[in-house]
């Protein structure tokens, strides 16, 4: 099965704050799961939620693999999303508590942000929860050297990918409701930003 080094350093750091945020959760929607190693270790230790992955078509087979190889209880099959479209019926339902995500975003398209979030808007229950891992940009400035390799790497890949500055992103969150609650700093030069529909 496909593995990352990256998301099994970062799964217990953004465990201990994912307790919190979600700790009177019920439903969370994982969106850009990947190899499901985050979904698998956060369904196994918020027994209290029903965790359920979502990414491109072309990462489901693995990633449900890795699923129905652990077999969580609380933890139910990926299904196939593409922020730019239609969110599929399958989701846990129509409406969400609390959406998590994790190094999506500046992999994503400025377009596809801005989809991500109109889509999260369109799907979050009045009182909702919102987690984003990943690297951000103060001010339009880099927070270390090493995200400003990451960034021309991922330009390089991509021309449309891009290290995200959180100004951008908190607006665009502000647009659907959403105020960022806290932006905790995570190791590797990462951040953790909360968002609150209240």
């Amino acid at each position: 099965m496909p593995f990352s080094q990256a998301c099994e350093n970062n799964k217990g750091p953004i465990l201990v704050e994912l307790k919190r945020i979600f700790a009177n959760s019920q439903q969370v929607l994982e969106i850009g799961s990947g190899t499901g190693q985050h979904s698998v270790h956060f369904a196994e230790h918020l027994p209290h939620v029903t965790w359920q992955a979502s990414d491109q078509n072309s990462y489901l087979t693995h990633l449900n693999a890795r699923i129905e190889l652990v077999g969580s209880p609380n933890l139910l099959p990926a299904f196939g999303l593409d922020v730019t479209l239609d969110w599929p019926t399958q989701m846990i339902s129509p409406v969400l508590d609390s959406i998590f995500t994790a190094n999506t975003l500046h992999i994503m398209s400025k377009p596809m942000v801005e989809a991500f979030f109109k889509g999260i808007g369109q799907s979050l229950i009045k009182t909702s929860q919102v987690a984003i891992y990943g690297p951000f940009n103060y001010q339009g400035k880099f927070s270390s050297d090493s995200n400003a390799s990451f960034d021309q790497w991922l330009k390089q890949n991509n021309p449309e990918s891009g290290i995200r500055d959180i100004e951008w992103i908190t607006t665009l969150a502000k647009q659907q409701g959403l105020i960022l609650q806290a932006d905790i700093e995570m190791p590797a030069n990462n951040r953790l930003l909360h968002f609150c529909r209240n």
